[in-house]
């Protein structure tokens, strides 16, 4: 298990009711994800979304490491 810390934004943000929280990450950021999707009820699947760790791009197969941010970013419309 990491410990990491996870940053929402736009709807994801509103849905969870915070800007971040920690949380014990129990394998790849899929899975975290999942988790997550499941706790906040977020709408938006998987595929929809960009996943960054310390503020880089990543997979969604790479593991979360401990003391990482983690920032799922959801799509954004512009106008």
């Amino acid at each position: 298990m990491a410990k990491v810390t996870v940053l929402y934004f736009a709807s994801l943000r509103d849905a969870a009711g915070v800007e971040s929280e920690t949380v014990q990450a129990d394998g790849d950021l899929r899975a975290l994800y999942d988790a997550l999707r499941e706790r906040h009820g977020f709408m938006l699947p998987v595929e929809r979304l960009r996943v960054a760790v310390d503020g880089a791009f990543a997979r969604w197969s790479d593991e979360a490491r401990e003391g990482s941010e983690v920032a799922f970013i959801p799509p954004v419309s512009g106008g």
